[in-house]
């Protein structure tokens, strides 16, 4: 189990088991929804935690009901969007004193989105989707120009990242894209550490989130807010993480080495 810079604890939201990592002093909350193959324990998922621990930020992973049933096939979108809507929900009375803020890898923040298009969550910050997967489809961004607020995409550039680039320049100035140089969808990246790459990742969602925080006050209530972050505030994010040098990538099957791919 990885050390973390503040206490674990297994609670339960919406009926579901649910891992929080709340650091001391923690700034804000990420509330996780994990990818389509891999849930709440999974290695990518916990060393995230870890990372953004070390920004001061807490998460709380939580599984979708197909997961947390042991099945492999995905729940439907509104069964799964019901699911974060209610795992929102609860844990917005838990945890009314921290910022929160929505998010998931891949499958799961496609999910969390969707639900955020359809009924607003309700004092969500912003929406963190990382590694969205449109994998040549792009209808399932189409949503995104509803889901209101805030949005950051944190995308590998051997990941679809020239449709991505397209569907964030869509929203507009209320979206930003960090670009994570050679890696794919499962930000795996040749000749880089997944620590290296995980701690650059955390880097940029902290300074994103901190950057809304102090625009907008930490303590303000209500529902989150739908302007732009200024020039200013998306260059600290470019800046949070360093990308290396760009190589060539290897051949492999992306599919079968990441589990979170759909």
């Amino acid at each position: 189990m990885a050390s973390y810079p503040g206490t674990v604890r297994t609670l339960l939201l919406d009926g579901r088991s649910a891992l929080l990592v709340r650091p001391r002093r923690a700034r804000a909350l990420l509330v996780l929804a994990h990818g389509a193959g891999a849930g709440m324990r999974h290695a990518f998922l916990a060393g995230l935690a870890d990372a953004l621990a070390a920004h001061a930020i807490a998460t709380l992973r939580w599984e979708l009901p197909y997961m947390a049933a042991g099945k492999q096939r995905v729940d439907p979108p509104a069964v799964a969007e019901a699911a974060v809507q209610a795992t929102w929900r609860d844990a917005a009375r838990r945890f009314e004193r921290l910022p929160m803020f929505a998010g998931g890898k891949s499958f799961g923040g496609r999910m969390t989105s969707g639900a955020h298009a359809t009924a607003a969550l309700p004092g969500a910050r912003g929406v963190i989707l990382v590694g969205f997967p449109l994998f040549d489809k792009p209808q399932r961004a189409e949503h995104l120009a509803r889901a209101t607020g805030p949005v950051l995409v944190v995308q590998g550039t051997r990941d679809t990242i020239a449709e991505m680039r397209a569907v964030v320049a869509a929203l507009g100035p209320r979206a930003t894209l960090y670009e994570v140089a050679g890696a794919d969808h499962g930000f795996a990246a040749v000749g880089r550490k997944p620590a290296e790459i995980l701690a650059e990742l955390a880097g940029a969602i902290a300074a994103w989130m901190e950057a809304l925080l102090s625009r907008h006050g930490a303590q303000a209530g209500g529902r989150g807010d739908a302007g732009e972050l200024p020039p200013r505030h998306r260059d600290v994010v470019a800046a949070a993480g360093r990308a290396p040098p760009r190589r060539r990538p290897a051949r492999r099957d992306r599919a079968a080495a990441d589990p979170h791919r759909r």
